[in-house]
């Protein structure tokens, strides 16, 4: 039997396996799960990486950055293995001592306080001070008159996070960075085709991140992702993400022929990491890209089902909004629990679980309130009352392709007992 032959009965059996998986949604008995998993298409592809012995980054991962980068609307896509470490080659690029412009030690980096860990973590990684602002209830995301009022003279940049997929305020976020001459570096690690006036978040900073860990829109397993339109950020990330050698370089010849005494499979241009992925995960996010669009219309129309269902019950409630001009990704469906409810979080949470709906905090909710930040020099501007509030009283379930018309009356009808007993 010829290989390809081989092959494609590999797939055909593949695709009968993940079919003889398949079972129907019970209310009650079947989880309702926090993310989608992955199927045939996908695990076909990374068989095929696994036989041609060909696994470490290579023209999957080439083709992977070359479709999720047009999708965006960026030039330039530079996969790593993981958001958090999209995080800090973007930050390592800003603070290299090749960057023109580069951020120096100890200057200022405005980011939300309600977020996740590797948004904070690789500011201080990179020997920057993050400075921690509220976020508006509603949204999750940054508040701009927090945001303005955390400028000082050490500001360097501005990192908003477009939280659970919902787009910040970035008409006004770019205005105060151009006002002041800051980078704009978008965590868009939840917001996979999330737009903002008909622009792909991720695309409207000098530098955008992305995640494809296995809870989001798309998965590569693990893997995240690079965007800017700058060549020269595009360069220094390509180096910076395996070792900082000069392969994967546009001018590898011409640095090369400055240093022909060194071999150039092994010519290292600047201190770097190994943070490259696989061409598994290349494969994965190939096919996962098929179906992402397919995604954001059953999560919008999940979303739109539920803000409609549980809208009588907003006096115990904040639901939350998608807000003219914006396209939200519906990374989640997060509701916050008003101080004045007759019941708490965990209430509403035990009773979620106990009827096999997964559920999750909204992220790491108030990151100054984590031990970790002990450890790191940081500013924090106001109150953070809104984020301390989320980190007690906020909570989502999930909310993908997965989820369908069953699963979704399912929920509702779960939150509305639960709430009649109120």
């Amino acid at each position: 039997m010829e290989n390809s032959e081989i092959m494609a009965k590999i797939k055909s059996l593949t695709k009968e396996y993940f079919e003889n998986q398949e079972r129907g949604f019970v209310a009650g008995q079947t989880k309702v799960q926090l993310s989608p998993l992955y199927n045939w298409e996908e695990a076909a592809e990374a068989i095929d990486s696994l036989l041609t012995t060909y696994v470490t980054m290579g023209k999957k991962v080439k083709q992977f950055e070359e479709i999720f980068s047009d999708y965006i609307g960026v030039k330039h896509g530079i996969m790593v293995n993981s958001g958090s470490s999209a995080n800090l080659i973007a930050l390592s690029v800003l603070t290299n001592p090749n960057t023109k412009d580069k951020i120096m030690p100890g200057q200022e980096v405005i980011t939300p306080a309600t977020t996740w860990s590797t948004t904070v973590f690789p500011i201080a990684n990179v020997g920057l001070k993050p400075v921690l602002v509220d976020v508006d209830l509603e949204t999750y995301d940054m508040n701009i008159e927090q945001t303005r009022k955390a400028m000082s003279s050490k500001t360097a940049a501005i990192m908003p996070v477009h939280l659970l997929g919902n787009p910040c305020e970035m008409d006004e976020i770019m205005e105060m960075a151009q006002d002041r001459d800051l980078y704009v570096l978008e965590d868009s690690c939840e917001a996979h085709g999330a737009e903002y006036k008909g622009k792909k978040v991720g695309s409207i900073g000098d530098i955008g991140t992305y995640s494809f860990f296995m809870s989001h829109h798309i998965t590569t397993i693990e893997g995240g992702m690079v965007m800017t339109d700058d060549e020269d950020f595009a360069e220094m990330a390509r180096a910076l993400r395996v070792f900082g050698w000069i392969r994967d370089l546009k001018k590898k010849d011409e640095i090369a022929s400055k240093y022909s005494f060194i071999d150039k499979r092994f010519l290292f241009t600047t201190p770097g990491y190994n943070l490259r992925p696989t061409e598994i995960s290349g494969a994965f996010g190939i096919q996962q890209m098929k179906k992402l669009e397919h995604s954001l219309k059953v999560r919008s129309e999940n979303a739109e089902y539920w803000n409609k269902e549980l809208a009588e019950f907003s006096e115990h409630l904040i639901l939350p909004e998608e807000r003219p001009g914006t396209k939200h990704a519906w990374f989640g469906y997060p509701v916050t629990v008003k101080p004045e409810a007759p019941f708490t979080k965990e209430d509403l949470v035990n009773f979620l679980e106990d009827r096999k709906i997964e559920t999750r905090p909204i992220m790491a909710g108030n990151i100054e309130e984590q031990p970790a930040m002990r450890e790191i020099s940081h500013r924090v501007v106001g109150d953070l009352k809104n984020s301390r509030m989320i980190l007690r009283r906020s909570m989502l379930w999930g909310n993908h392709q997965k989820i369908g018309k069953q699963e979704r009356e399912y929920v509702a009808s779960v939150v509305r007992e639960f709430m009649e007993k109120y």
